[in-house]
């Protein structure tokens, strides 16, 4: 009996007094939630949104993004201004390209145009296929886990984050593109490929489109490399992975055997923004186009959740 009343006095002593549901006096940890947490604790407070963006923004992969992205344009008018006008170079065939020294519009199309199908794949798969493999690679996403961020919380804001830096990498380029443009060539009307020309404030709201849909086409290689990164530690293998595939896709859209197989592929869709440079916009393709990417990408966004979830994280 004296054992165990000694027993109760030192259990007393240590843990603190509980009362009949559990729950610890001051002698305690302090009182805990029904669910378990601890007090004050809020799982929609952790990793904010604007420290994770402070954290990709001050990374040298970020500056060295857009260093090239806003050096583009300025190697394009270099690159015109040794080789000549392209218009005289064009046969007299209505292009783009024959008509980027026209107006800043122009060169600004011309610039995404020259950009879309591989340059603006790689910021887009660099800033999302970095995102959890990075951490992994650096043996600190066990840490964040325990700190502790919920799964999905962790996940949401690195894909937040990654589509924001990627939205903002499309934005820049046309932007300087268009700003280099007028100072070289001027600011007028936008030549159109299809004849015509379009006034140059109806061009910005013209470019702005072709801009969105780029970033809506580019969802399913930010998806790629998203789910990638969920399932390896190598950064590496993560963006290279997406943009490998991509070149894969857009391999195989060239093989016109597939036929009607075709219309399932994203990057059968990647030019149907030149729908919106006409002089009446023409939608159908660019909706297809959207419709397919924003399938792709929402399946591989929740096969990364749903396979993180699950993962015995060790790095």
């Amino acid at each position: 009996m004296a054992a165990d009343a000694g027993g109760d006095a030192t259990t007393a002593t240590t843990t603190g007094t509980t009362t009949g549901t559990g729950t610890a006096t001051a002698a305690g940890p302090g009182p805990l939630p029904g669910d378990g947490r601890a007090a004050g604790y809020r799982p929609g407070r952790t990793l904010p949104l604007r420290v994770e963006a402070r954290r990709q923004l001050l990374r040298r992969r970020t500056l060295v993004v857009a260093a090239v992205l806003v050096l583009l344009p300025f190697v394009l008018v270099a690159a015109f201004a040794i080789g000549g006008d392209p218009a005289t170079r064009g046969g007299g065939r209505v292009s783009l390209m024959a008509a980027a020294t026209a107006s800043g519009g122009n060169f600004a199309a011309t610039v995404l145009f020259v950009s879309a199908g591989f340059l603006l794949v790689v910021p887009v798969a660099l800033f999302c296929g970095d995102t959890i493999a990075s951490e992994a690679s650096w043996s600190s996403l066990r840490y964040l886990l325990a700190a502790p961020v919920p799964r999905a919380r962790l996940l949401l804001a690195k894909l937040t984050v990654a589509l924001l830096f990627s939205a903002a990498a499309m934005v820049l380029l046309p932007l300087v593109a268009l700003g280099v443009g007028t100072a070289a060539y001027g600011w007028g009307p936008l030549q159109l490929p299809t004849g015509g020309a379009l006034p140059a404030g109806d061009a910005v709201g013209r470019l702005a489109v072709v801009v969105g849909y780029v970033f809506v086409g580019q969802l399913v290689t930010a998806a790629l490399a998203f789910w990638l990164s969920t399932v390896t530690d190598a950064p590496l293998g993560a963006v290279g992975g997406a943009v490998g595939l991509t070149i894969v896709g857009n391999v195989l859209d060239q093989v016109t055997a597939l036929g009607g197989w075709r219309d399932v592929l994203p990057a059968h869709w990647q030019y149907a923004w030149a729908d919106a440079l006409q002089p009446t916009v023409e939608w159908s393709g660019m909706l297809q186009g959207a419709s397919v990417s924003v399938a792709y990408a929402l399946v591989l966004v929740a096969l990364a959740f749903r396979g993180f979830a699950r993962k015995d994280v060790v790095s």
